[in-house]
Parts: C-alpha cells; structure tokens; sequence
C-alpha cells in the first residue's frame, strides 16, 4: 500500500492540460455566458427591427 502524507491525493490527468480542474465557481461562468448570448440576440432584433422599420 502506498503511503501518502495527504489522504485527499488528486491524480493529474494528461489530458487537461497545465490547469485542467479550475476551483471558479461555474454559476458565474454560466451567467456571463447567458449575458453574452442574450446581448448579441438582442442586438441582432434591434438591428432588424430599425431595418424593418427604415424600409
């Protein structure tokens, strides 16, 4: 059996990369991507809607 001075050992998995597993809370992430998403849509109605209404 292999003794570790740690219980909780986290294994790297190759193929994450340098900082494969991040400690960000994700609910943030998820909001600024909603945000971002919801802007360009709007945006594009916006768009539409003044060339609707200009022709």
């Amino acid at each position: 059996m292999a003794s570790h001075n740690n219980e909780n050992v986290v294994t790297h998995n190759p193929f994450e990369g340098e900082n494969g597993a991040t400690m960000r809370n994700q609910a943030i992430d998820a909001g600024v991507g909603f945000g971002v998403s919801f802007a360009f849509f709007a945006l594009m109605f916006i768009i539409a809607t003044i060339i609707d209404v200009a022709a």
